[in-house]
């Protein structure tokens, strides 16, 4: 049932994600990726709110925590949960974790974005 329930989840966040990349494109043209930074400020920030009122209020079921953070956020950015993670190794007073982790998952990521690139390119 978990499954099912991050599946629509992730499918309403994806769907809402595409929404934005549309009307911002319309808005503020494609020539800087406004749609991204757009949805990684807000997923973030939905992110903050929803993990924070679960934290101190706690009266949410699991289905309802995972339909709302790994289904709906997780479908709308993952930078969101990129962000979480990075504040809790924070908030927890892993300073130097959370900043390897930071550093780690960006320049990481887009190292293995551009080793994708190289391999498609001397495959082709």
């Amino acid at each position: 049932m978990a499954y099912l329930i991050v599946f629509l989840g992730g499918g309403l966040g994806a769907a809402m994600r595409h929404g934005v990349n549309i009307a911002s494109a319309r808005a503020f043209g494609t020539g800087f990726p406004y749609g991204t930074l757009l949805i990684n400020i807000t997923g973030s920030l939905l992110m903050g709110l929803v993990a924070a009122y679960f934290a101190f209020k706690g009266d949410a079921s699991q289905h309802w925590r995972l339909f709302l953070t790994t289904g709906i956020l997780g479908g709308y950015t993952t930078f969101s949960a990129f962000s979480l993670d990075a504040a809790l190794l924070y908030e927890r007073g892993e300073v130097s974790a959370a900043a390897i982790y930071v550093v780690a998952s960006v320049a990481l990521s887009i190292a293995g974005l551009f080793a994708g690139f190289a391999l498609v390119r001397n495959f082709t």
